[in-house]
């Protein structure tokens, strides 16, 4: 009986309202966004670019009390679930291209975060890597670390898993340690003017070599270049319904405002009820209309 229970209350968890496009009905997280095939949807000229958030009522996606003492941000603990990361892992999943920043690695280096560069590798997200290849993906998507300080260790994930990366970088950049990275075999361009990589050349570079479908690992700088350049295809947000507070914080986007406003259209949302915590999410879809 207590079995029974238990199975009965984890299908009720995984369970979602959709609560647009009309009409309401229920439907399941797994798969839930594998149905979009993203990795379609690029063109040589025109790859689909594609970000994630996860973040409190009060606009927090990251914060960094947690970890005051080495300086980096991590998402709150209490905002993450289940739910969440399933969700994560599928937009993963239909990226043959990664970008990610200096930042995070480091913060993997440390240990502070976890890895989340490789697909499939888990015994919960072995159909994930059952569906690249059911789709002709590569077993991993490629890597591509944006950053202007150089300042970064490579993963031994990345080696294991026998993913290609690249770094871009900006030419401000500092030629000694750029010439480090050349002499490791690692191929690296230049995307970006001035001193942070934009995104304008980054994209464009990217689709150079034949990547269609990215999905940017990064954060608030990231997004905001893209959004600038009016080359973010797609935005993901879950917002959890809790409020983090905290006087330390980063929101989607930090610093100035952007360069003109940007609209978001409302493609897809979702209720989840019962996480995290009983508080209860919502999982959102936009399209940016430059």
């Amino acid at each position: 009986m207590s079995n029974t229970i238990n199975q009965a209350e984890c299908d009720r968890m995984t369970r979602l309202l959709r609560l647009f496009p009309a009409p309401q009905d229920e439907c399941e997280v797994q798969n839930l966004y594998l149905q979009y095939h993203l990795q379609k949807l690029g063109k040589p000229h025109a790859p689909f670019v594609y970000a994630n958030f996860l973040s409190s009522l009060d606009g927090r996606v990251a914060v960094t009390e947690a970890h005051a003492n080495s300086g980096i941000s991590a998402t709150p603990e209490s905002l993450i679930s289940a739910n969440d990361l399933r969700l994560l892992y599928e937009l993963q999943a239909q990226a043959d291209c990664i970008v990610t920043n200096s930042a995070y690695l480091r913060s993997l280096a440390s240990e502070q975060l976890g890895n989340v560069l490789q697909v499939g590798v888990t015994p919960d997200t072995q159909d994930l890597a059952r569906w690249r290849a059911a789709q002709g993906l590569a077993p991993q998507p490629a890597v591509v670390v944006a950053s202007s300080s150089l300042d970064f260790v490579v993963p031994p994930s990345l080696r294991e898993h026998k993913q290609t990366l690249y770094v871009a970088t900006c030419e401000n950049a500092d030629r000694t340690k750029l010439r480090r990275w050349q002499r490791l075999g690692i191929e690296c361009f230049f995307a970006g003017k001035g001193d942070i990589v934009e995104g304008e050349p980054l994209i464009a570079e990217l689709g150079k070599l034949g990547y269609r479908s990215i999905y940017l690992l990064a954060g608030p700088t990231m997004l905001a270049t893209m959004l600038d350049h009016g080359q973010l295809s797609r935005l993901y947000l879950t917002m959890t319904h809790q409020l983090v507070g905290r006087r330390s914080f980063h929101t989607m986007i930090n610093g100035e405002i952007l360069n003109k406003g940007i609209n978001l259209r409302l493609r897809s949302l979702y209720y989840d009820e019962h996480s995290p915590t009983d508080a209860g999410q919502w999982f959102s879809e936009f399209e940016p209309a430059y």
